[in-house]
């Protein structure tokens, strides 16, 4: 049964990410999503099945418990994760593919993270012209190439290291549809009902609530189970038939809030933050928002540190201001 257990994220550690992190858990939030939806992006244009992608998000979460996102940039961390992922399955992917992949995701004419409303028939035509992209913005010299490729490597035995080694994830993916197929699928096809299910495992992935690290597969399967069913409008049993697959009823509620929260998050955090709707996010905006806030920059800097930075600030510009008004 080991095979269909992960190893979860422990108090202490949950307690320090929020509490001893120089970096605003909203930013972290932020962060965690965007490098997410970038690693998941990235897995397609790889054509690397979704069961190797999802180990990736979840072996990039388990890293960030114990190493600041700060540390490296995301996109690398990103790449890191996926490449390692690819490289434990029988999908390897080669680290030119990799790089040229990023390349193309992060460069102005990549699509992601960039979307809006129905545009007028004439910049309609526009942005089509847009859309073919220019090759030479994402085109990567043999130099480039060789310095994203050298920082890939560094960071995924710096990823193992972090881990241990140990790089083991079961996904809730094939307990949902055994589950599903001992509920006879709920009297739907099974299509629809599966689709539905996957997707909200999928979707869980991204959540900033660090899902896949905190409960177990058994438990998100049943969750994403739930909820599918009553977006069909499925009729489920009228017994508690969550405690046959070994869930009990809190964790259930809670999981099945988590996993319909994140549609409305993100919708908020693109309505607050126009970085998201333009493009990846990247360390030198993180590190300016932080600026705007009054906030230090540093890897391992705690709130204590930061408290008395600002303190300090507070009285240097309280002597600038008393020695104005004596020259004056």
């Amino acid at each position: 049964m080991a095979h269909m257990i992960n190893p979860l994220a422990t108090v202490d550690q949950l307690y320090q990410r929020t509490s001893f992190s120089a970096l605003p858990s909203d930013l972290q939030d932020i962060i965690f999503f965007a490098t997410q939806s970038l690693t998941q992006a990235a897995g397609i244009l790889l054509r690397i099945p979704q069961s190797v992608t999802a180990q990736a998000n979840v072996v990039l979460a388990r890293y960030w418990l114990v190493e600041s996102p700060l540390s490296h940039d995301f996109s690398d961390a990103s790449a890191a994760a996926l490449f390692l992922a690819a490289k434990l399955s029988a999908h390897p992917c080669t680290p030119r593919d990799v790089c040229n992949v990023y390349a193309y995701l992060l460069s102005p004419d990549s699509p992601f993270f960039k979307g809006g409303g129905p545009l007028p028939t004439e910049e309609k035509e526009k942005e089509e012209e847009k859309e073919k992209g220019d090759p030479s913005s994402y085109y990567l010299s043999e130099t480039a190439y060789a310095l994203l490729r050298e920082r890939i490597l560094n960071l995924e035995a710096r990823v193992l290291y972090s881990l241990s080694f140990d790089t083991h994830v079961a996904l809730p993916h094939p307990l949902a549809i055994t589950y599903l197929q001992a509920l006879d699928f709920l009297g739907f096809p099974k299509t629809e009902i599966s689709r539905r299910t996957i997707a909200y495992l999928n979707t869980a992935l991204l959540s900033p609530q660090l899902l896949y690290l905190t409960h177990q597969p058994n438990a998100l399967a049943v969750a994403a189970i739930y909820n599918a069913a009553r977006d069909v409008g499925a009729k489920m049993p009228e017994c508690a038939w969550w405690e046959v697959f070994d869930v009990d009823r809190e964790e259930l509620g809670f999981l099945v809030v988590g996993l319909r929260s994140l549609e409305g998050w993100v919708r908020k955090q693109r309505e607050l933050y126009s970085e998201l709707r333009t493009g990846m996010v990247t360390k030198s905006w993180i590190e300016s928002e932080m600026r705007k806030r009054g906030l230090r920059i540093g890897n391992g800097a705690s709130k204590k540190d930061i408290q008395m930075d600002d303190e300090e600030a507070a009285m240097m510009r309280d002597m600038d201001e008393k020695g104005e008004q004596l020259e004056s």
